[in-house]
């Protein structure tokens, strides 16, 4: 049996799903963040700190100077914002499939 097939298929059908999300528009470090930063909220418009965002095991190997350019590319785009009536460094993820 070949071994790789069932990787090829995994990472195959999870590349479909980031077509058709529009998530294969971003680089993988803006993916990796904004999925890292939405697997720490447990509601949508929760707030999530970049230390957490920066700490999860998708962003770890991540550069610090490449995450902060990520998140700022990431708040550019409109993926993320700053919460408000929060401190500094507190995101909240504002992907909207619907709006892609």
């Amino acid at each position: 049996m070949d071994r790789l097939r069932p990787i090829f298929e995994l990472r195959d059908m999870l590349h479909q799903m980031e077509r058709d999300l529009g998530l294969d528009r971003l680089s993988r470090s803006e993916r990796d963040v904004l999925l890292a930063a939405n697997s720490l909220t447990q509601a949508p418009g929760e707030p999530v700190q970049s230390e957490q965002i920066r700490n999860h095991r998708l962003v770890k190997g991540l550069a610090q100077a490449t995450f902060h350019r990520t998140l700022k590319s990431l708040l550019e785009l409109g993926l993320i914002k700053r919460a408000g009536g929060s401190k500094a460094k507190h995101y909240v993820v504002c992907f909207d499939p619907a709006a892609k």
